[in-house]
């Protein structure tokens, strides 16, 4: 009998002692030697993924681990670099706390990015619509009179063979010159306004859908009719974006900040400050395991920043709006066009990487959809040619 009840003690005993062991070690906590003393001691982890995989993970200088994987670190501030062979270095210095989870993710950019065409006709004032999946241009040299006109750029399509046919025509110069038409997208992305030039003064506005369009309508009368119906759908959407926020976000957003865009997910904002002002904290107590990287909650009025909501954390782009700037479809960078150089940027303004230093033309650069490439407009420096659609390859 005094046998069992040893047994059963000792089983006890070392259920209680593994389970113990295993939830401490999911909190974090490992046996280590600190001071010369063996013990457990509490740990946080870091959960490092990256684009592609397979990178290696370097931490103070040591490699240490491959991206998607976890690693267990005393509490303390980390340079953290991820680097892999072919692809630019990702760097970034890391806080790690006790019991939490610190996560990073890192887009390494090839250093030779593949440069593809999309068009070979000719492109002319590309138009990113509203949702950030199609472009509208015009082309007006083609050898087949026909083809003239104006096209849109389906990035949401999955040709089978190449990206030239994602591309559609949706009206022609049977009915006025729309090679030389300027062109703006309604903000449901459902209709195009198309202006024709004919002289100085005279011009003519049509009204086309996004398909094929046999009898283009002209608005040219009603066009002031057009701007405020747009106008009021631009209102409601910036409304039922704020809808679901909690009331102290609304009035931050609405008080402070001149929105420039939403990030693809609509969990962070691009803004340009409209005053100065200390931001008030939204989200108390502040979250555990957020973005490492400094916030700055006190803004100047007229500097660019972007706003995290689901950490509710504030980071400073640039001093001013004077650059391109753009989110990457991943909702986790930007883009910035700068000194002729096209670039891509963490969305808290580390790791600025050139990833084209190339001939573009003005300011027409747009993520793909995926976030699998870059789409540009050259014409390769060659100026006997018209400038086409390319992509840059980032994966």
């Amino acid at each position: 009998m005094m046998k069992k009840i040893a047994l059963y003690v000792a089983t006890t005993v070392f259920l209680v002692v593994a389970t113990t062991t295993v939830i401490l070690y999911g909190r974090g906590y490992n046996f280590n030697l600190v001071d010369g003393k063996v013990g457990i001691f509490g740990t946080g982890i870091l959960a490092v993924t990256s684009q592609p995989n397979g990178a290696g993970v370097y931490i103070d200088d040591h490699l240490t681990s491959a991206t998607n994987n976890t690693i267990n670190l005393p509490p303390g501030e980390y340079n953290v670099k991820i680097a892999k062979s072919g692809y630019s270095t990702w760097n970034k210095k890391i806080k790690i706390e006790k019991e939490v989870v610190s996560s990073v993710y890192a887009f390494l950019i090839p250093t030779a990015p593949k440069l593809d065409n999309v068009t070979e006709s000719g492109v002319g004032s590309p138009v990113l619509d509203p949702t950030r999946t199609k472009v509208a241009y015009t082309v007006s040299s083609s050898d087949d009179p026909r083809k003239n006109g104006i096209y849109i750029l389906d990035m949401g399509l999955r040709p089978i063979l190449t990206l030239q046919s994602s591309s559609s025509q949706i009206v022609g110069n049977t009915i006025d010159n729309f090679s030389k038409a300027s062109l703006s997208w309604s903000p449901d992305a459902k209709e195009l306004v198309a202006t024709v030039s004919a002289g100085t003064d005279a011009t003519t506005t049509y009204l086309l859908k996004t398909t094929f369009n046999d009898n283009p309508q002209d608005i040219t009368a009603t066009l002031a009719s057009v701007d405020s119906t747009w106008k009021t759908q631009e209102i409601t959407q910036d409304n039922l974006q704020l809808l679901g926020f909690r009331t102290e976000l609304q009035n931050l957003i609405k008080n402070h900040f001149a929105i420039l865009s939403w990030s693809e997910d609509e969990t962070k904002i691009l803004y340009l400050a409209g005053d100065s002002a200390i931001l008030p904290q939204i989200i108390e107590p502040a979250l555990i395991g957020t973005n490492s990287t400094p916030e700055e909650r006190k803004i100047v009025k007229g500097a660019v920043y972007v706003y995290d909501i689901k950490e509710d954390r504030n980071y400073k782009i640039l001093d001013s709006n004077s650059l391109s700037l753009s989110w990457f479809a991943d909702s986790k960078h930007l883009i910035y066009v700068a000194d002729r150089r096209i670039n891509i940027m963490d969305y808290d303004g580390q790791n600025k990487t050139t990833i084209y230093a190339g001939p573009f033309i003005d300011n027409y650069v747009f993520s793909w959809p995926d976030a699998s490439k870059i789409l540009i407009l050259t014409n390769l420096d060659n100026p006997t040619i018209l400038p086409n659609l390319y992509t840059i390859g980032l994966k």
